[in-house]
């Protein structure tokens, strides 16, 4: 249950600015790390307003190494597995040929999402605060004192994850840079009492939901019974995002859009909620500030093209979690804490990018030049060497951060294979619950006196399929840090280093080295 504080001063480690997807992702991974984690939300309650989307194949593997996945697969919007796309052109992206157990998007409410994850939160030992703003953050070296409506908040770091809007970016005055929005457009949860034929009567590929008539595009995706996300703009005259637009959505625009490109026989029932938004493409320059940090639409927007904003942000928290747990707990090689923005900037950058590129070819109003390029666009689409390239960008599988080392591994993330250890038949996915690194030792070349430093697990196993090597080191966010192809005795030295260099040194604290935890084959 959600805490309501009433103190005046209050301590923790770290304090997370916003109660959203990436909010919530990163308190749990900061809480599972052992770090005493405080979310500030400034809304009372959660509300369950149309946004988001649905999870990426790369988030829903990571999402199922912490175990999260199957209670968010429990609340999916029901729908038949169907490629992601790229621009909403009519060829579905299939990302079999990358190895994933999860080759299509899962459409999910966001306002699901955010519950199961500020569940699990809360019962890993998060603290969430909600009706509670920020209004005022001050840092020096040591910490931030976050000031609230009646409470000051004493942390060592503030993360910010607090929205496009961030206050806390607003307060440290730092520049948002980029492109403002030039267009408009609605969304709105709806029940319809009658639909036409022209309405979708179940989810598909996204090239299906979407229409145009009358001078509107839009998108009616049906959730079940007579529930609906509807997205709708204008194709003839841009509403353009400086101009004097209402704030709010009446009824009767949302019934005008739905008549004009659905028919009469579209009856809207009520209206659930309603919001609108821009397509402004912006990103800080720099992800930290001192001892505050910024993740998600707080360092970065970008035009909602492909499904990317939320995935962005929650996989920004599974980068920075571990960092900056390991930072605060004395176990951080040097620069470990700044290499989140060194591998998350680019990341960002690289979908501000194409989602540039997409709101070109998805142009609702289409001139003659355009329309040829989406043509060739879709043949391109057809090509398997360019699908599996967009598909692994969308989907966040084809990432690779740039890491240094020879092995052609390193940097990429480890597929979720088949094991068979001792202990019986497991997965690769099943060895990153507890959110530490793994050493996986697949031919027995790791020996088994190797001092590691806490929080790096070995485990012996043997892998039916090939990995690409016959040992590798892991990260905690399930990207590959150092690996070795030969069956003989690990160059211990090496190993040692890669550890030392990139995941974790022994904790000052505890003079020296721990029990690893051992699973073998």
């Amino acid at each position: 249950m959600t805490e309501t504080e009433t103190e005046t001063e209050i301590e923790t480690e770290v304090v997370v600015a916003g109660a959203g997807p990436t909010g919530l992702t990163l308190a749990y991974e900061l809480t599972l790390a052992g770090v005493a984690t405080l979310v500030l939300e400034k809304l009372p309650r959660r509300v369950e307003q149309v946004k988001g989307g649905g999870i990426q194949p790369r988030t829903a593997e990571l999402l199922e190494s912490r175990g999260l996945l199957e209670p968010l697969l429990k609340r999916a919007t029901p729908h038949a597995p169907t490629g992601g796309h790229f621009a909403a052109l009519p060829v579905p992206l299939d990302c079999g040929p990358w190895r994933t157990r999860h080759p299509c998007p899962i459409p999910i409410a966001q306002w699901e999402l955010e519950d199961v994850l500020e569940e699990r939160a809360i019962a890993a030992g998060a603290r969430v605060l909600r009706g509670t703003a920020v209004s005022g953050v001050a840092s020096d070296d040591d910490g931030v004192v976050v000031t609230t409506e009646g409470s000051r908040v004493r942390a060592r770091y503030l993360v910010a994850c607090d929205g496009g809007h961030s206050t806390v970016r607003k307060l440290l005055g730092l520049p948002f840079p980029g492109r403002p929005g030039t267009n408009q457009a609605v969304l709105a949860g709806i029940r319809l009492s009658s639909v036409s034929p022209l309405v979708p009567r179940h989810i598909g590929h996204m090239s299906t939901l979407m229409r145009r008539a009358g001078g509107y595009w839009t998108m009616l995706v049906p959730l079940g019974d007579d529930r609906y996300n509807f997205t709708f703009g204008h194709t003839d005259t841009p509403d353009a995002a400086d101009t004097d637009v209402p704030d709010t959505v009446s009824r009767q625009e949302i019934t005008t859009a739905l008549h004009t490109v659905y028919g009469d026989e579209t009856t809207l029932a009520s209206v659930e909620n309603s919001s609108r938004f821009g397509d402004a493409t912006r990103q800080l320059e720099h992800y930290r500030a001192g001892r505050v940090l910024f993740a998600g639409d707080a360092a970065h927007i970008h035009p909602p093209l492909g499904g990317q904003g939320l995935n962005l942000g929650i996989q920004d928290a599974f980068n920075l979690g571990w960092k900056l747990a390991a930072t605060l707990q004395d176990r951080a090689p040097d620069g470990l804490l700044d290499s989140y923005h060194a591998e998350r900037h680019p990341v960002g950058a690289q979908v501000l990018h194409h989602t540039s590129a997409q709101r070109v070819l998805a142009d609702p109003n289409p001139g003659e030049d355009v329309a040829a390029l989406r043509d060739i666009f879709v043949d391109l689409l057809r090509l398997p060497d360019t699908n599996r390239h967009l598909a692994g960008l969308m989907s966040g599988l084809s990432l690779r951060h740039p890491l240094p080392g020879d092995h052609p591994l390193i940097g990429q993330r480890v597929p979720d294979a088949d094991l068979v250890t001792e202990a019986g038949p497991t997965r690769v996915s099943t060895l990153f619950g507890a959110g530490h690194a793994v050493l996986l030792d697949l031919t027995g070349a790791v020996p088994p006196e190797l001092p590691l430093p806490a929080r790096v697990d070995v485990v012996r196993a043997t892998c039916a399929d090939d990995l690409g090597a016959a040992t590798l080191l892991v990260r905690p966010d399930g990207y590959v840090c150092w690996a070795a192809d030969t069956s003989t005795p690990a160059d211990t030295t090496a190993l040692l280093a890669a550890i030392a260099d990139h995941l974790f040194v022994t904790e000052r604290t505890n003079g020296g080295r721990h029990t690893p935890v051992v699973r073998t084959a």
